[in-house]
């Protein structure tokens, strides 16, 4: 199980990369890379892995995700670029290795991990190295300095393990992969870990009632909440379309080239969701 999930962190990374070159905002550049989102903030991207989030703070530094276990020193050199201040949190959105592969040297370094309850429990289930010190259910506000961090678990959707976070003071909202990509909008539904397309709409509607302007999806780049209603419709369409399929008696085949005409459906989607999303349309 542990070889799988490892297998699909990698494959949801090299797949992205390789089909989104295109999209608004870019998947990332090839070499690691900062961009200031606003003063104290900051994302790292690269096209190889999800997106970190540094928040700055004269108390120390919040990470959001933290990529592979390979991209450690190149985050770490850009952290060191802006501050000397220690890593306080790192924060996992979700559980799949290109944005917790990095946990364990971020432990060695004195940062606490903090997570879902459920997406710490997926990766002790795999044997997956770094779980959190700190592991919420439901929401969870970290203070850096005065900046309120809320962390919020609103449901299924890409997995069971998925949370949001709220800079209210800022107004942002950082969503993992539940919102992972937009221009052209993709569905990755990881059922292995619990992922769900019926929930998925109704949890980013829960992500629309905070308040905010400007979203950091968990690969590509700043964005808007028109994007975020946007793909509650791209999803909405994705599970009318198989349960309209469904009913009919249409063949597998006939679902998965439906969902690669009309969504965008890769070989990750088919790989991780196809038979998942046929059996919860039924």
């Amino acid at each position: 199980m542990r070889t799988t999930a490892l297998m699909t962190g990698a494959v949801l990374a090299v797949s992205l990369a390789a089909t989104s070159a295109y999209a608004q905002g870019g998947f990332g550049p090839q070499e690691m890379t900062r961009y200031q989102v606003k003063e104290n903030i900051y994302t790292i991207r690269n096209a190889g892995a999800g997106n970190v989030i540094m928040l700055v703070g004269e108390e120390g530094v919040v990470l959001i995700d933290d990529k592979f276990p390979q991209d450690h020193d190149a985050i770490m050199k850009l952290v060191r670029e802006v501050t000397d201040a220690p890593v306080l949190y790192v924060i996992n959105t979700h559980m799949h290795p290109d944005h917790v592969g990095g946990n364990p040297a971020m432990k060695d370094i004195g940062a606490a991990i903090v997570s879902s309850e459920n997406a710490r429990r997926i990766m002790a289930e795999r044997g997956t190295p770094g779980l959190a010190n700190i592991a919420m259910r439901d929401y969870l506000r970290i203070y850096l300095d005065e900046m309120p961090i809320d962390l919020y678990y609103f449901g299924r959707g890409h997995t069971d393990g998925d949370i949001v976070i709220h800079l209210p003071t800022e107004r942002i909202v950082i969503t993992g992969d539940l919102f992972a990509l937009y221009g052209p909008y993709r569905a990755v539904i990881d059922y292995s870990a619990g992922g769900s397309l019926r929930d998925w709409p109704r949890t980013l509607e829960r992500v629309l009632q905070l308040d905010f302007d400007l979203v950091i999806p968990g690969h590509s780049g700043p964005t808007d909440r028109a994007n975020i209603e946007g793909y509650i419709d791209y999803l909405t369409r994705t599970a009318q379309m198989v349960r309209e399929m469904n009913a009919q008696n249409r063949s597998r085949e006939d679902i998965q080239k439906m969902l690669e005409s009309e969504f965008n459906w890769g070989r990750l989607e088919m790989m991780v969701g196809l038979d998942g999303v046929i059996s919860e349309m039924r």
